[in-house]
C-alpha cells in the first residue's frame, strides 16, 4: 500500500524521547561546578528546544548571572550529557514500533532536531534507534537550525523528497514554524515539551500516542488530497 507521506521528519527531544530528567542531569551538573543552584527537571523542559547554547545560557541566567567562560561551560555540559548513559525508559512508548512500522511501509524517515548531531548521534546509537533514520541533521549540521525552514529543507533533500509528499513531527513551535517556513505539513505531539498551550502551536493534527501518527498521517493525507481538489 502506497504511503500516506513518501517522507517523514522527526524532531527528538519531547517527541520520540524523554530527554528532560538527562539534559537536567547535565544542566545542574556544570551549574554545581559553577557554586550554582540545582534547578528542578520541570523548570528545565521549559529551557529545552534551542539547543544546547541557549539551553545553558538559560540556565545561568536563571541561578543568577552568565557563566564567566560560556564556551568552556557549554564544551563541559555537552561533554558531560554525551557520556550519560543511555536508558531505554527515555524512549516514548511506541517509538520504536511506528517507526518500525514507517518504514516496512517504504517510508523514508529523518531526524531535525538542534541537539548537537554528534551528541544526538550518540543517543540514538545508545538507544538503539540510530538505524531507524535515513538523514540526521542536528543543531550545528548546518548554518541554520529550527525554526529556520532550511534546516527541515535539508534532511529532507538528503531524503530525496518534496514538501508535497513530506511531513514535520514535533512537539513545540520550533517544529511547526520550520515546517510551515518549507510549506509542509506537521503533527504535534500532545505529550512533548511545547513552551505554549498546544491549540496554540498551529499544527495540522496532534496525537496522544506515537502509535496514533500512521492513522494521523492517513487523515492528513487524505484532508489534503479534498482540499486540493477543490
Amino acid at each position: 500500500m502506497r504511503p500516506a507521506f513518501a517522507t517523514v521528519v522527526f524532531d527528538l527531544d519531547g517527541t520520540l524521547i524523554d530527554s528532560a530528567p538527562e539534559i537536567a542531569g547535565a544542566l545542574n551538573t556544570v551549574l554545581a561546578a559553577h557554586g550554582r543552584p540545582a534547578l528542578p527537571v520541570d523548570r528545565v523542559i521549559g529551557m529545552i528546544g534551542d539547543g544546547s547554547a541557549m539551553l545553558l545560557r538559560r540556565g545561568f541566567e536563571a541561578t543568577g548571572a552568565p557563566a564567566p567562560d560560556f564556551d568552556r561551560a557549554l564544551a563541559r555540559f555537552v561533554e558531560i550529557y554525551d557520556a550519560w548513559p543511555a536508558d531505554p525508559a527515555q524512549i516514548y512508548p511506541g517509538v520504536p514500533e511506528t517507526l518500525a512500522a514507517l518504514r516496512a511501509a517504504g517510508v523514508r524517515i529523518g531526524l531535525c532536531t538542534n541537539k548537537p548531531e554528534t551528541v544526538t548521534r550518540s543517543v540514538l546509537a545508545g538507544l538503539g534507534l540510530l538505524s531507524a533514520f535515513d538523514a540526521i541533521a542536528g543543531g550545528d549540521t548546518l548554518p541554520v537550525r529550527k525554526p529556520d525552514p532550511g534546516h527541515l529543507a535539508w534532511v529532507v533533500d538528503r531524503l530525496r523528497g518534496d514538501r508535497a509528499t513530506s511531513v514535520m513531527v514535533g512537539d513545540n513551535a520550533n517544529d511547526v514554524a520550520a515546517a510551515r517556513g518549507y510549506g509542509a505539513p506537521v503533527v504535534a505531539v500532545a505529550y512533548g515539551y511545547p513552551r505554549m498551550p498546544l491549540a496554540d502551536l498551529g499544527a495540522d493534527a496532534i496525537i496522544d500516542r506515537m502509535a496514533d501518527l500512521p492513522a494521523a498521517l492517513t487523515a492528513l493525507a487524505a484532508r489534503r488530497g479534498r482540499i486540493a481538489g477543490e
